[in-house]
Formats: C-alpha cells, sequence, structure tokens
C-alpha cells in the first residue's frame, strides 16, 4: 500500500556512499520511517473519547484522520526535491522537529479545529521519515544490499499499523487520549536526538532539484490514460479501507458497545490481513499474470465489501461478521497494492521515480477522500460500507481503462510492461 509507493520515492543524485562504519542503523531508519504512519494508526481507538472529550462531532474528529491522511499525500511530493537541496540530513531533522512541536500541540488542543490543525501539521513532519528513510537506505548501499535491507525494514515498519492500534487503545483507556499525543511527542524527541547524533550526511547537498522539470514529468504522467487508471484504481483499492480505520470506534463501540482496547485489537487483525495479501503475491506473480492478479484481488476486496453492506442493510452486524469481512477486504488490498504500484511506474520507464511519488500522492489523496466521505451520515458502519463498495467499483472501471487497449488494436496494451 502507501508504505510501497514511498520506498519507491524519486532517488536524486547522491554522494558517493558513506563506508559501513558511517552507515545509519537500520533500526533508526526503521522507526523514522514508521513514525509517519503509526500516529495516524495509534488515534483511531480513541476518537470517540476525544470527541466526548472536546464536545465536538464524530465527523469533526473523523476530520484528524481525513486530513493526517491528506499531509501524507502533500509530503511525498515536497520531500524529495528539498532533500535534493538541502540535504537528507538537514531536511529529515526539520521534519522531525515539526512532528514533535506538533504532538506537543495537539496534547494540550482545547477544541477539535485546534486538534486537527496539530493533527495536519504533525503528518507534514512525519512524511519526513516515511520519505526519506527509505531514500538514506539507497543512499548508502548497493542494489542488491539495498534491496535486502529495504525488505527487512519494510519488516519492521509494517509492525508499527499493526500494533499502534492497541497500543492507543491501552493509552485511552488508562491514561486518557491526550497520553496518546504526549508519546508521540516523547518519540519526535527521541528521534530528533538521534538522528542528530547517528545519522550522516548521506545525499548530495546543494543540487538543483530541477522543479520545472519535475512539473513535466508529472504533466506527462497526468496525460497518461495507463497511469491515471492504475493510480486512481490502486489508491481506490488500497487506501479506501481508511474509511472504514476511521469509522471503527464509533461502529465497533458506539454501534455494536465494544471497548476502545478492543477496537485497537479489532483494527490490528485487519493490518494482518494486508499482510497476508502481500505474502500471497509474492508466491502467486509468478504463477498468474500481473493484470490478473491484480483484478482478481480487487474483486475479492469488493465481495467482501458487499458481504459487510449486505449485513449492515439486513441489521444482522457483528464483531466476528465486521472483522471477517475486513480481513478479507484489506487482504486483497494488500495483495492489489504492489501490483497496481508495479504497473503504474512500468508506464513510462523514463519517470519511474516521479510515478513511484505521484502515485504515493494519489493513493493518500484517495485515502483522504473516502475517510472524509465516511463522516456523512448518521450510521456510520452503512456509510463506511457504502465508502468501500463504491471504491471498489471505481478501482475496477479503473483498471479496465488503463488496461484497455489503445486505438482497439489487438494486443496493444495501454502499459508497456505487464
Amino acid at each position: 500500500m502507501m508504505w510501497r509507493a514511498a520506498e519507491a520515492a524519486p532517488s536524486p543524485a547522491v554522494a558517493t556512499p558513506p563506508p559501513a562504519s558511517r552507515q545509519p542503523p537500520l533500526w533508526l531508519l526503521a522507526m523514522v520511517t514508521l513514525s509517519g504512519t503509526l500516529a495516524m494508526h495509534i488515534f483511531i481507538p480513541a476518537l470517540p473519547v476525544a470527541a466526548a472529550d472536546l464536545q465536538a462531532s464524530d465527523s469533526a474528529l473523523r476530520a484528524t484522520i481525513s486530513l493526517y491522511i491528506l499531509g501524507l499525500a502533500l509530503g511525498q511530493l515536497i520531500y524529495g526535491p528539498v532533500a535534493d537541496h538541502f540535504g537528507r540530513r538537514a531536511t529529515l531533522l526539520t521534519g522531525l522537529a515539526l512532528y514533535t512541536a506538533a504532538g506537543l500541540a495537539a496534547a494540550f488542543a482545547p477544541t477539535a479545529p485546534s486538534l486537527i490543525l496539530a493533527r495536519l501539521a504533525q503528518a507534514l513532519g512525519g512524511c519526513a521519515g516515511l520519505v526519506l528513510g527509505r531514500a538514506i537506505v539507497r543512499d548508502t548501499a548497493g542494489p542488491e544490499q539495498a534491496a535486502r535491507r529495504l525488505a527487512l525494514m519494510n519488516l519492521m515498519v509494517l509492525l508499527g499499523p499493526g500494533l499502534a492500534p492497541i497500543l492507543g487503545g491501552m493509552l485511552a483507556t488508562t491514561l486518557g487520549w491526550r497520553a496518546i499525543f504526549g508519546a508521540l511527542c516523547a518519540l519526535g524527541l527521541v528521534l530528533v536526538l538521534l538522528t542528530w547524533r547517528m545519522l550522516p550526511e548521506t545525499g548530495q547537498r546543494g543540487v538543483n532539484a530541477d522543479l520545472a522539470s519535475l512539473g513535466r514529468n508529472y504533466g506527462k504522467l497526468i496525460g497518461s490514460r495507463a497511469f491515471l487508471g492504475f493510480a486512481l484504481g490502486g489508491g481506490c483499492a488500497t487506501t479506501s479501507m481508511y474509511a472504514f480505520t476511521a469509522s471503527a470506534p464509533f461502529i465497533f463501540g458506539g454501534q455494536l458497545h465494544r471497548p476502545p482496547e478492543e477496537v485497537g485489537v479489532c483494527l490490528a487483525i485487519l493490518i494482518g490481513g494486508a499482510w497476508v495479501g502481500s505474502a500471497m503475491t509474492g508466491r502467486l506473480v509468478a504463477r498468474m499474470r500481473l493484470q490478473r492478479l491484480m483484478v482478481g484481488a480487487n474483486l475479492l476486496s469488493l465481495a467482501a465489501a458487499c458481504v459487510l453492506l449486505g449485513a449492515v442493510l439486513l441489521g444482522q452486524l457483528s464483531v466476528p461478521l465486521a472483522v471477517g469481512s475486513m480481513f478479507i477486504f484489506t487482504m486483497g488490498a494488500g495483495a492489489t497494492s504492489p501490483l497496481a504500484l508495479t504497473q503504474a511506474v512500468g508506464v513510462n520507464p523514463a519517470v519511474v521515480g516521479s510515478a513511484a511519488g505521484l502515485f504515493g500522492f494519489a493513493q493518500m489523496a484517495v485515502g483522504a477522500l473516502c475517510t472524509s466521505l465516511a463522516g456523512f451520515g448518521p450510521d456510520p458502519a452503512l456509510t463506511a460500507a457504502l465508502v468501500l463498495v463504491g471504491a471498489s467499483i471505481v478501482a475496477q472501471l479503473s483498471f479496465w481503462l488503463a488496461l484497455r487497449p489503445i486505438g482497439g488494436a489487438p494486443g496493444a496494451q495501454a502499459q508497456p510492461r505487464a
């Protein structure tokens, strides 16, 4: 999903990699990378408690999630060129400092609007680690070693979204929702200090980011039917799950009457579905065409979303049914994400980096939109299910358009690679 899109973000010209003795430890790069998504997932179980404390509506508190996702989306377009000019280390330290200060502001936010603004700033700061952590790995290793280090780091990074809801539910229950942001502020401060002491500069400072060239590359991609289809379809097939994630506290807590700590466990199970989907893709990709596997995985998500919607409409929604159907949905999303990304960056091999960054932006933007749409209506389960079904259908149509032959010529795919 979005972690993979950021992994392939633009890789600018860099200096000669530092010797092994000066390479930053992988665990530190994993921590700065997961800090951005950790802050998104850890607050979700506490949404109803925070809404009651701030005397705000459920939809207002959902905006702390949708705007956070939007901040992550914008950051993926910004940090690459900025790091080219000012260097990896200075850019990352600035982002982590913003992340830390925003966490402190969120902990003392007196109103819902101030909390929303603090969360947006927190996302813009946290996105620095999400983008640059993986870029630093590529700076400091050759292709084969970088691939191994990135694979190992991804395993560490993906622990964040799985454990964050459980930790957030525990903190909200025992210490209150503000303790969550106190913990994030402390994490940011620790990361600032560790980065300052242990991270060498791995990029070539002063490089001209060439924004005009970057803009031209983005323009070419936006004008490509194939890229737009894969990017829009990939976002609708994957980050649309945030519609349910943001509504989960109100579904499990308000409608199914479960405590916040159980909400965290349920959300962690859903992240497990994405793990399973990714593992399945690794095994099936050698046996099936990428396009067929991508479309089939999204159809699995669509079927699961329809089951969830049917249960809500029939008044039969339960915790096992909600968790089970969403586990299948996220399994399909986990399988679709790397396949859609692979197809998108293959549309134009000359601008792979720009394509990856724009694909990541599209994923996060779709996630923010779906999260916002999930805030409409008095029934959060019904609205979330409708958003998931609609997004899955849009994904199918987008993939169909992207794979449709150009000019009706048989076998002339809209993209150059399978």
